[in-house]
């Protein structure tokens, strides 16, 4: 938190108001955001879906019209993906490419594709802000 204290004020300095920019520059502040959504994901099973043709996954095999659920939670924890998993590491997220809007498959807390969250975007907003004026 404090990490986080501190690159806040250090871009705002002494502005009156928080801008788009200043938000782009806060790469800790992103980097905690986006680890906060890797263990504790707004809906752990993600929507439904039915599966559009036969396929085989990992051994497994699905039948077209069976429903799928995805467990976001367990891809965050998943060991296989991540170091130390359990763990509160926002640092893992710098000078790092992974996206939480479902570009990247090891980070979905808001699913992905057509059928992802509309509402990524406004659920974010509010969490930056939140972060930002909690003292």
């Amino acid at each position: 938190m404090n990490k986080v204290k501190n690159e806040v004020r250090e871009i705002l300095k002494c502005k009156p108001h928080i801008t788009a920019d200043d938000l782009e520059e806060m790469h800790y502040l992103q980097a905690v955001i986006k680890e906060t959504v890797r263990l504790h994901p707004p809906i752990p099973l993600l929507v439904p879906h039915d599966a559009s043709e036969d396929v085989r996954v990992m051994g497994y095999d699905i039948t077209a019209g069976t429903m799928v659920l995805t467990n976001a939670w367990a891809i965050g924890i998943d060991p296989m993906t991540w170091v130390e998993p359990e763990e509160f590491q926002p640092e893992r997220f710098l000078n790092c490419s992974i996206d939480f809007r479902g570009h990247d498959f090891e980070l979905i807390p808001f699913g992905a594709g057509r059928r992802g969250c509309p509402g990524t975007s406004f659920a974010i907003a509010p969490c930056r802000c939140k972060i930002l004026f909690n003292q």
